[in-house]
């Protein structure tokens, strides 16, 4: 990873309106797993520092989500709850069961399921899930960008995709990685 926290770039490929713009989020640190049972580990020092930047980082981004859909883990609710105080119009946040620990293809069920109608999604959510979600959806983007996600998604990183249709029809390879961001270690 680079030094300092990665620019949000752009390429003449995202110019054009998205029909859809899904943002990624892998939760916050947490604390190990021996120290609590899966489910209720909580995030550690670490991960509360980090979660905060990373809604900075998206309010001074403009990446901002018309609706939020989380897992109802205790460390991607905190998550959650540190990321939205920074946003400047903090949207509803839907806490859905499948979105614990799930598979992509759970994952986009929940999108096109819950994301009717809402341009702008966030998904807060657990690797290895959401970053082979990431890393299948993102066809297209600057190369450097492509080639950081396909090296993995670190806790509190953030990826934002641009898509051609609606949250029913998504295909692998037809979204375009507009960004991609995780806090500086």
């Amino acid at each position: 990873m680079s030094p300092g926290p990665a620019p949000h770039v752009r390429s003449s490929a995202s110019d054009a309106p998205a029909a859809c713009r899904l943002l990624l989020v892998r939760h916050a640190k947490a604390v190990p797993k021996d120290v609590a049972e899966d489910f209720e580990r909580a995030l550690s020092d670490r991960g509360r520092a980090d979660a905060p930047e990373t809604g900075r980082w998206l309010a001074e981004s403009g990446f901002a989500p018309r609706l939020v859909l989380c897992s109802p883990a205790r460390r991607t609710r905190q998550t959650w709850q540190l990321i939205a105080p920074a946003l400047p119009d903090v949207p509803p946040a839907v806490y859905d069961d499948r979105l614990y620990d799930a598979a992509p293809n759970v994952l986009a069920t929940v999108l096109a399921e819950r994301g009717a109608g809402v341009s702008r999604l966030m998904l807060v959510g657990h690797n290895t899930g959401i970053h082979e979600l990431a890393t299948a959806l993102c066809g297209t983007g600057p190369p450097r960008l492509l080639d950081r996600l396909r090296e993995g998604l670190p806790t509190s990183g953030v990826v934002v995709v641009d898509l051609p249709g609606v949250w029913e029809s998504l295909t692998p390879g037809d979204g375009h990685l507009t960004a991609f961001w995780a806090p500086a270690h």
